[in-house]
């Protein structure tokens, strides 16, 4: 068994050096022929011309995270605390019930939703539906599940005496546990919060669906905008040649990000060990 444990370790770890072989590989080839400057900087993404920037990718893929963090890690969190210190037994069985059927909705189930219902909404009452808002509010939507649940198994690992003791020094019960039990169960609630914005950095299909996809930098929050994902899921299909390689580089670079997003979560999680 001790074989067999060591075998399935290693293929986990080969499946992601393969991965990093073959983004590797085939994306900087393309980076180093188009320009590490002109590809990661550059403003036009024009295929038609050789013309292959993937700034504007970049900044909306930064601008609906931001987006969809600032709306889900909020409502995330405060539901946290709600179900592990406040909520009944029946109604604590209801919560994560909901909370498991929204964690395993396909995201093409909630491209849909934005598209029928968000996407009208927000063109009522902003002039324009599909935006960097529409996508950040879907994704904000699509990362509670990840959060909820790490959040509250993060504050329910914390020992009942720091909110009892809360209690018996005067503290009222919403104060206790925002102000005992949360900053003792952070370590673990900002790594619910950075699993949440590596789902929003590569969720594809809800944003393809929902964005506008327009190849810009966007200028505000009704802005139309692509991000990185979109943009390979649609034209990979029939790009071939330099404009395939470019878009294996974008997917190098979002690699990339994940892996930095990763790294600090793990330097942050040392510095609270230490």
């Amino acid at each position: 068994m001790k074989i067999v444990f060591f075998i399935a370790a290693w293929v986990a770890i080969l499946c992601v050096a393969l991965i990093c072989v073959f983004l590797l590989a085939n994306g900087l080839p393309a980076i180093g022929e188009i320009g590490p400057l002109n590809f990661l900087l550059g403003t036009k993404w024009k295929p038609g011309n050789d013309l292959y920037g993937i700034a504007p990718m970049i900044v909306g893929s930064v601008y609906v995270t931001a987006g969809a963090v600032l709306i889900g890690a909020p409502i995330g969190i405060i539901t946290a605390v709600y179900m592990a210190q406040f909520a009944g037994v029946r109604l604590q069985k209801l919560l994560r019930s909901a909370v498991a059927l929204m964690a395993g909705i396909p995201s093409v189930i909630y491209g849909f939703f934005g598209l029928v219902v968000l996407v009208p909404v927000l063109r009522n009452l902003f002039g324009t539906g599909k935006s960097v808002l529409t996508a950040s509010i879907l994704l904000g939507m699509m990362i509670l599940p990840t959060i909820i649940s790490l959040a509250e198994s993060a504050i329910r690992a914390v020992p009942k005496s720091y909110y009892e003791g809360a209690l018996a020094l005067g503290a009222s019960a919403e104060r206790s546990a925002f102000f005992a039990v949360l900053p003792a169960a952070k370590s673990g609630i900002l790594a619910a919060v950075v699993l949440g914005i590596g789902r929003a950095v590569g969720e594809t299909m809800a944003v393809v669906m929902v964005a506008g996809n327009q190849e810009i930098i966007p200028n505000g929050l009704f802005s139309g905008v692509r991000t990185m994902t979109a943009n390979i899921v649609l034209e990979m299909g029939y790009a071939a040649g330099l404009h395939k390689d470019a878009l294996i580089a974008t997917a190098a670079v979002l690699f990339v990000f994940i892996l930095i997003i990763n790294f600090l979560l793990s330097l942050l999680k040392g510095q609270e060990a230490q």
